[in-house]
């Protein structure tokens, strides 16, 4: 049985975070575990609060399941302040280490602030070093360059600076940029690819970051080369937004099981 862990925060409302990962990884037949860095109360309409772990809990957590289990992938959230940042680095370099996913989760979609300001230099420092792929959306890029990007040659520049961060891999996702289609960029340090999506006109897109990441490490997990997992990725969180669940007053979620409801011959869980 193949396995993937994810490291990232809890979401009340099921639609992203730890909750998104484990449906992402099961959809794709791979075993998924968790440890969680922070509870967040949050709706699909705003997040509330967050609590985060201890730090000891955190690397505990991490240590145990690596001394005892065969781990193929690891996706990386919601890590919000820096001693967490540190505490999940050196627990990490402590296992064999296989596939590392980091989705720099800063800012949700309401417009709370994810990762503590102060952090931002430390995700760079103690993460993306041991990173196979980092996965920012266009927002995020942005942060971390410093600059605004407005097309898909500016996130082409992006991309080469993030590289330089220390993952091997970046994928900027596009979904942000407007027109008609949702273009991520792909740059292993040496090629780029365009990975072309059509836009689809829905409200409902909570967790599509933390989807995209953890269909990733799911397929990383299954021995997929890594551009081949990222195009899976891609085509599994579009079909999750096609057709994304009309639940609650906000931006409800993705649907990961949309393909096992169709074969089932259920309405998409409607």
């Amino acid at each position: 049985m193949r396995t993937a862990l994810t490291i990232a925060g809890s979401d009340s409302s099921g639609g992203a975070g730890i909750q998104a990962d484990l449906k992402t990884f099961a959809a794709h037949g791979v075993y998924g575990m968790s440890v969680i860095t922070a509870v967040t109360a949050q709706n699909t309409v705003k997040v509330v609060g967050i609590q985060e772990i201890r730090d000891e809990i955190v690397r505990d957590q991490i240590l145990c399941l690596f001394e005892d289990v065969e781990i193929h992938a690891v996706k990386i959230g919601m890590v919000s302040s820096v001693s967490l940042i540190k505490t999940i680095a050196h627990a990490l370099r402590k296992a064999s280490l296989p596939p590392v996913v980091l989705d720099p989760v800063m800012i949700s979609k309401s417009g709370y602030r994810l990762l503590k300001e102060d952090a931002q230099d430390a995700l760079i420092e103690y993460l993306f070093p041991l990173s196979e792929v980092v996965t920012p959306n266009l927002h995020e890029a942005q942060a971390l360059v410093g600059e605004s990007l407005t097309d898909i040659a500016a996130m082409k520049s992006a991309a080469k600076r993030i590289n330089t961060f220390g993952a091997k891999t970046v994928v900027i996702k596009g979904g942000h940029l407007g027109g008609g289609g949702a273009t991520d960029v792909f740059f292993d340090g040496t090629e780029f690819f365009e990975l072309k999506g059509k836009r689809i006109a829905t409200k409902n897109t909570h967790g599509t970051g933390c989807t995209f990441s953890s269909a990733i490490a799911a397929n990383l997990a299954l021995g997929k080369p890594i551009i081949d997992a990222v195009y899976i990725a891609k085509a599994y969180v579009t079909g999750a937004i096609e057709h994304a669940l009309p639940i609650g007053k906000g931006c409800g979620p993705t649907h990961h099981f949309f393909d096992l409801y169709t074969k089932a011959g259920v309405d998409n869980g409607r």
